[in-house]
């Protein structure tokens, strides 16, 4: 639903649109060219401004693809401060390459993570330095029309489908709705517990997709939390009161579900992406220790976790503790959609032999 004071920016929504719309004609009209690779290329995005997923959807396929194939992440590196193409090594850190392409590195470290502005560039080098490569996943690519993927996956998230949703700065979105017809796949993501088969035809009805594409949809599920630093478990209960530290787009879900498995929480909330500094820290140390509890924690996002931890020696005696997300696909079609993905990047034997 469109805020009250967003209406003000309409004119500025219908402006952007227009750029936006020459923008996909002149590509569809080939005046601005998408170059095609002979490799298995797999896009995640979305059509709106974050929140819908992508980085722990990233996460599944390369969970279950990387025993079977030699995987490549290319993102742009949102918010590094450094410029061009790199590969994530051991002496490298989130300021480096951004906060969720090092998240991908500290899970996978077997799995070839690079950023790069310009992808039609960055896809090469991957192939030329890491030459064994099988597949490359493209994180937050869906708008990067300059590079053609061969598959590409559309997220939407369930409480802000891009069908009832407006162009930013009214609303969220980034893309025109009708760019959608450009997915092979479009995913419903944070879906209630309580979502239903009559609920999902309804969605679908509403989301029209085309006959060649496929519709899934997923909910969040959060595991247990782990330690920061030496990665060990902690179970939440009605005992557990929470400090909640989050630099995300959308924490609204992590609140909900705290809020039926704790006995109480108090949130620190940053904007996406934020670097921490020591200001931050002695906040939330001082946070912390107003807590009255005796079974009292702090409990981040792995996407804050990685800008996090860095500051080992000052946050070392407090219980810091990350939250796992994932997605969980919704009436048994898990095996479905990743059948796909493997079909995909069985089309390509060429990619398969490096």
């Amino acid at each position: 639903m469109l805020k009250s004071f967003r209406y003000f920016l309409l004119p500025f929504a219908l402006i952007y649109g227009m750029v936006v719309w020459l923008r996909n004609k002149l590509f569809d009209w080939r005046i601005l060219r998408s170059a095609q690779f002979n490799f298995p290329l797999i896009c995640i995005g979305n059509l709106a401004t974050g929140g819908t997923g992508k980085t722990p959807m990233t996460e599944w396929i390369v969970t279950r693809l990387k025993a079977e194939y030699r995987l490549a992440i290319l993102s742009r590196g949102y918010k590094r401060r450094t410029k061009g193409f790199a590969i994530a090594n051991e002496t490298t850190t989130a300021i480096e390459i951004g906060d969720e392409p090092m998240q991908f590195h500290l899970k996978f470290p077997e799995v070839t993570v690079a950023v790069g502005e310009e992808r039609l560039v960055a896809i090469p080098q991957i192939l030329y330095q890491k030459p064994d490569t099988q597949a490359i996943i493209l994180d937050d690519a869906f708008q990067h029309r300059a590079v053609d993927a061969g598959l590409k996956v559309l997220l939407t998230d369930y409480h802000n489908l891009y069908t009832r949703d407006v162009l930013f700065p009214a609303g969220d979105l980034r893309d025109i709705r009708i760019s959608s017809k450009r997915a092979d796949i479009i995913i419903v993501t944070k879906c209630p517990d309580t979502f239903q088969d009559e609920q999902r035809k309804r969605l679908e009805l509403e989301l029209r997709p085309l006959p060649t594409q496929h519709c899934f949809f997923t909910k969040i599920t959060y595991d247990i939390p782990y330690h920061l630093f030496n990665g060990s478990s902690f179970s939440i209960d009605q005992e557990t009161e929470v400090l909640l530290v989050c630099g995300i787009a959308n924490p609204k879900h992590l609140k909900d579900h705290l809020n039926g498995k704790v006995k109480s929480y108090e949130m620190i909330r940053y904007a996406d992406h934020h670097i921490f500094n020591i200001s931050d820290l002695e906040d939330i140390m001082q946070q912390f220790k107003k807590l009255n509890g005796k079974k009292k924690i702090i409990i981040t996002t792995e996407k804050d976790a990685v800008r996090l931890h860095k500051f080992k020696s000052e946050l070392e005696g407090f219980p810091i503790y990350v939250i796992p997300i994932t997605h969980t696909f919704l009436f048994g079609e898990e095996a479905a959609f990743l059948s796909m993905i493997k079909t995909f990047i069985a089309r390509y034997p060429e990619g398969a032999k490096n």
